[in-house]
């Protein structure tokens, strides 16, 4: 191992809180292409059981730190070739920890074009730079007059002090030593100030009122709020800018700049210039260089520093917001009745049976402006009593709660029955299901080639009514940005957004398992090394051949060697097969090792008792580690265990369908349909979610929402205040609290997809402090359903001085 790679596994080990030995291994095993979920379960003597959480931070990290290295001998060779590089340098370019350092140490050296400061040393103006900071004795005009010359392009004192001041100003912002000092400074002691732009859309200056004059440390700022800041300033709402100090305190933000610029003379060797001959125009040169060149460029250093940390923490939440969706409870095969609703279009009807076939659909029309109620019950207590519906599932937008009274009172003639009575079928339960993505799914070429029979405007309805029976295996056709459980997800960077949500995906759907005789090619390309060009060479094969009898006849499938065998064997269930082992997690390799466990445990009579007598050290050998056999008698006791929680469902308040129907004090349930940062939202059916901040989640502190609560998980809140003009509904996990108006100010929402405005509280004093918040009105729902989720029933800088801007504009130095 070079020590390059030495260098970067003990940095991640460190990081991690790991061994270095751990990192090397997993390193070794991805760079030999084993995917994450395979490393996670089936190799974890090789990694000290690192897990699939650690092993995602170890993949980016070593992305990061890879990416880092190779630009790192970049600036090494080209400040090298350009015979610069002294040992000093090197030695500071080898110690850069990240690219923003990197980045730094290599600004001298850039190719660029010729600057003011570079054109004033051709002219020879460095010497009178450095003769007026070593002797501010010197009267500046009377040593500037020596360096006139018409012929190097000097014709006046004014020119030659002008040269000599840009020389001064980029020699600053050369020493990475002072802008890492102060860029470090500024972060800790700066302020972001925020202020409305004068003449902004009225819908603008609302949405974002609480910003109009908002002022809060740099450091402290949260992440959701970053976003928030950002998109109002690129909205044209707002002005946001990173000020030393607060300046709504000008004294202080005097005091502060001072403490800069002294920062700035004593690098540049000032020493001592007070009332001295040359002491204001060097004054002057050091306020230029702060305010003009070095304070503008660490503010936008600082804002993609910001910018980098919010876009963390949003990620952060998407991806685990995503995977209790994913993970949500499934129905399970279930004959399913989807309604997708609609008003002038009517609401589209489609029956699945269990196994997820549509065998039926059907277009009806009970609402404004037909109003055909009768006639579309009549329709659908038809399709329900042909196809023995257990289920309805109810999208969740436009027209949602309207369909779901529709669904009610077809559940109520199906209770009755023919002749009514206790002899009366069982009544099938309604669930409300979110309908996000739906659309992006209908019109997809996915969904034409799998309901290549059906108008578009019916798949949805598939799509919800599939759901219900199996979050996971439906969700995965849908690009997982369009599910809707994120918060600013348009303003991340793409590709870091989708490699994290990839990255879920995959583990959700390799953590439950996949029977490869009935997925479809979208939930097959999502098992660890397997791949959309896979995945249709399974499905062909088994369309050509029929089901798979084993999972040894998966090296049959073209393409498919054994290092994807490998990698995707354990992950594939064939169930009523030769070999019942390959309807569990047991993977291949281990068979033996299973085998050996059930002959100790009685053969066929192996049962969770008799398994769990057995002492698993004494099956341990050179190829099996102690935790592959935890696990092989684990899944041995209880094989093919679906890792998600039971199905149920909440029971929505009749009578409250519009946000005008709730009243504080209510108690009711709904399902949780987001968590962020700052709270989680509550979908419960009228059509804007409400906001339980994350101070009203529990009588102790609590850092983080998700501690508590989980997206799709069935919750009973308290309606602590009701805002119908601006459409907010503040909520308390805690039942005892005390229904009425906050008296704190808003935090809001801001994600797409999931009924958003911005997000932000507003700060009590001085705008340090955050307040409890209530959240802005959304738009549709993006809950997943009314299923449990785990719990639930179940259980500005002030602008520089007339003088100061024409001297920045003379030296070419304003922004």
């Amino acid at each position: 191992m070079d020590a390059v790679a030495r260098k970067i596994n003990e940095t991640i080990a460190a990081e991690l809180g790991v061994k270095p030995w751990q990192v090397v291994a997993a390193v070794g095993l991805l760079d030999g292409g084993a995917t994450v979920p395979f490393i996670a379960r089936y190799r974890k003597e090789v990694t000290g059981t690192l897990d699939d959480a650690q092993l995602r931070e170890l993949e980016e990290r070593l992305r990061y730190l890879r990416e880092l290295e190779d630009r790192r001998g970049a600036v090494l060779k080209a400040i090298e070739e350009q015979g610069a590089l002294t040992d000093q340098l090197r030695d500071a370019v080898v110690r850069a920890a990240t690219k923003a350092e990197l980045e730094d140490l290599y600004l001298p050296y850039k190719s660029k074009r010729r600057t003011k400061a570079q054109i004033a040393r051709e002219a020879g103006l460095e010497p009178l730079a450095d003769a007026l900071v070593a002797d501010p004795s010197r009267v500046p005009e009377d040593a500037a007059a020596a360096f006139v010359s018409d012929e190097k392009g000097v014709p006046t004192a004014a020119d030659a002090l002008a040269g000599a001041r840009a020389i001064l100003t980029e020699r600053v912002g050369q020493n990475a030593e002072l802008v890492a000092e102060l860029r470090e400074r500024l972060w800790k002691g700066g302020r972001v100030a925020a202020a409305a732009v004068e003449g902004a859309a009225p819908e603008l200056a609302g949405k974002y009122a609480d910003y109009a004059d908002y002022v809060q440390p740099i450091a402290s700022l949260p992440g959701h709020r970053v976003l928030a800041l950002l998109r109002g300033e690129r909205e044209g709402a707002l002005t946001v800018s990173l000020a030393e100090a607060d300046p709504r305190d000008e004294s202080g933000l005097d005091a502060a700049r001072e403490g800069y610029e002294a920062a700035v003379a004593h690098a540049l060797g000032i020493r001592g210039a007070g009332t001295s001959p040359a002491g204001k125009w060097l004054a002057q040169t050091v306020r230029i260089a702060w305010r003009g060149r070095l304070q503008p460029r660490l503010e936008t250093d600082l804002r993609g520093r910001l910018f980098e940390a919010a876009e963390e923490e949003a990620v952060r939440v998407f991806a685990a917001n995503l995977r209790d969706v994913l993970l949500a409870a499934p129905a399970g095969n279930r004959a399913v009745l989807g309604l997708d609703p609609g008003l002038r279009t009517g609401v589209k009807v489609a029956v699945v049976d269990g196994t997820g076939k549509v065998v039926d659909t059907a277009t009806i029309y009970p609402h404004a402006p037909a109003n055909k109620w009768n006639e579309s019950l009549s329709t659908l207590e038809a399709l329900a009593a042909k196809h023995g519906i257990e289920l309805v599932a109810v999208g969740n937008g436009t027209a949602s709660r309207e369909t779901d009274r529709l669904a009610g009172e077809l559940l109520a003639r199906l209770a009755q029955g023919p002749g009514g009575g206790e002899a009366a079928p069982r009544k099938p339960a309604k669930v409300i299901v979110s309908e996000a993505g739906a659309s992006v799914y209908s019109a997809s070429a996915l969904a034409s080639k799998e309901l290549p029979d059906l108008d578009v405007s019916l798949r949805g309805a598939v799509s919800i009514a599939r759901r219900l029976q199996d979050p996971l295996a439906e969700l995965v056709k849908i690009e997982p940005k369009s599910i809707g459980v994120g918060q600013y997800q348009h303003d991340l960077t793409p590709a870091k957004l989708d490699r994290s949500l990839d990255a879920v995906v995959e583990d959700c759907v390799n953590a439950v398992g996949v029977d490869v005789n009935t997925a479809s090619p979208s939930l097959l390309a999502r098992v660890a090394g397997v791949g959309p060009l896979l995945s249709r060479s399974i499905v062909d094969f088994r369309d050509a051949n029929g089901p798979f009898a084993t999972r040894a006849e998966l090296k049959k499938v073209p393409r498919l060697g054994a290092k994807a065998f490998e990698q995707c064997a354990g992950f594939l269930r064939v169930t009523g097969g030769a070999e019942p082992l390959d309807a569990s997690a047991v993977h291949p390799e281990a068979y033996g090792l299973a085998h050996r466990i059930l002959k100790a445990a009685g053969d066929g009579a192996a049962s969770a008792g008799s398994i769990g007598g057995l002492d698993p050290a004494g099956f341990v050998d050179d190829r099996f580690g102690l935790p592959t056999v935890r696990d092989v008698m684990a899944e041995l006791a209880r094989p093919g265990r679906d890792p998600r929680p039971e199905f149920v469902t909440a029971a929505l308040k009749e009578g409250v369908e519009s946000i005008g129907d709730l009243k504080p004090g209510m108690i009711l349930e709904g399902t949780v349909s987001n968590v962020a940062a700052f709270g989680a939202f509550v979908d419960l059916g009228v059509h804007q979610d409400g906001l339980v901040h994350v101070s009203a989640m529990s009588e102790k502190f609590v850092s983080d929402p998700r501690e508590v609560v989980k997206s799709g998980q069935v919750v009973k809140v308290k309606v602590i205040d009701v805002d119908v003009p601006r459409k907010r509904i503040s909520l308390s996990l805690r039942l005892g609290d005390e229904a009425g108006p906050a008296q704190d100010a808003s935090e809001r929402r801001g994600g797409e997809g999931t009924r958003g405005g911005d997000d932000r509280r507003r700060p009590r004093s001085g705008g340090d402090q955050d307040a409890k918040g209530r959240q802005q009105g959304q738009g549709r729902g993006q809950g997943q359903g009314r299923q449990q989720g785990g719990q639930g029933r179940r259980a500005q800088n002030a602008a520089p001085d007339t003088a100061l801007a024409e001297a920045l504009r003379k030296a070419g130095l304003t922004r």
